[in-house]
């Protein structure tokens, strides 16, 4: 694996079985597993990272080459590295590159939700140029957000907002709260800004659009289980268009994951209950899916 590596935040949760490396998505942090790995720990000695420029850790230049090599380094350092990586959102991704690149070691992976936003041709009913154009209204959407500072009262906002989709979702508050808190930074002028930095942010922007998912998963030898939230998530204010968009994209992704389960024994396909904040809204739920892959691919972890 090439380039430096960063030494990450880790919060070690325990256990005694084989172990599982719990990686977070694009903009979030280790938090985002604080319900779902005490579900894993009775079967599995469950790690929970940091990645490069979220949460605790330092930043660096980010692309998968980097990111890979952090891994690696805890790993390493735990003296576990044939964890098996299990990842949400951006972190699917990357669990699945990290069992490419180490096929011999790694029993498998796990990716939840991990689809990046896919071929224009995966958005059933829609033309492709129309989802294009609205694509890269998303993009500069998330490039203008990164890492701008918040304003005096930005964390009360924000705070505000996290117990509004708290209500909505049904998530517990403080699950959400420690979420923000964990993702921000204090700037030397005393404001507070999210991480990534806005230049990382754009870094892994570009690295998530270089890749393509599903050429991705045919490449991996080992077990993969694929998870699909089956519930949109909540409505943006100024993108009402968002929700038609994922809908069309919803039916083109579980047509295309359900030809890969064909085509390969060994790609599990699991449909969640829950949207793409499917760790914090329903764990329960993912714990299940993780623990019933597990206990068919690694030798030892059945209940």
């Amino acid at each position: 694996m090439t380039g430096d590596r960063i030494a990450l935040a880790v919060h070690d949760h325990g256990g005694d079985g084989p172990p599982l490396l719990l990686v977070h998505g694009a903009g979030r942090t280790l938090a985002d597993w604080a319900a779902v790995a005490p579900l894993l720990v009775p079967r599995h000695r469950v790690l929970a990272v940091d990645l490069r420029g979220h949460g605790l850790s330092p930043s660096g230049t980010w692309d998968f080459p980097h990111v890979l090599g952090d891994i690696e380094a805890v790993l390493e350092e735990y003296g576990i590295p044939g964890a098996l990586p299990v990842g949400h959102s951006l972190g699917g991704l990357i669990a699945v590159q990290y069992a490419l690149e180490h096929p011999h070691i790694t029993p498998g992976a796990v990716n939840l939700d991990g689809y990046a936003w896919g071929r224009l041709d995966q958005y059933v009913g829609l033309d492709p140029a129309y989802v294009g154009e609205r694509l890269a209204q998303v993009r500069k959407a998330a490039e203008t957000a990164s890492g701008e500072p918040l304003p005096a009262d930005g964390l009360k906002g924000r705070l505000a907002r996290e117990r509004a989709m708290s209500q909505q979702l049904g998530i517990p508050y403080e699950l959400l709260e420690a979420g923000v808190l964990r993702s921000l930074r204090e700037r030397p002028d005393g404001r507070l800004e999210p991480r990534p930095e806005r230049q990382h942010a754009r870094e892994m922007l570009n690295a998530v659009e270089s890749l393509d998912p599903f050429a991705l998963f045919r490449r991996v030898a080992v077990p993969l289980l694929l998870g699909r939230a089956l519930r949109p998530g909540p409505p943006i204010p100024g993108m009402e268009w968002l929700g038609e968009l994922m809908g069309a994209y919803a039916q083109g992704l579980a047509r295309d994951l359900a030809q890969l389960a064909e085509q390969r024994a060994d790609v599990t396909v699991a449909e969640i209950d829950g949207s793409h904040a499917m760790l914090l809204e329903n764990p329960r739920a993912v714990a299940d899916a993780i623990l019933d892959f597990t206990s068919r691919t690694i030798p030892g972890s059945a209940a």
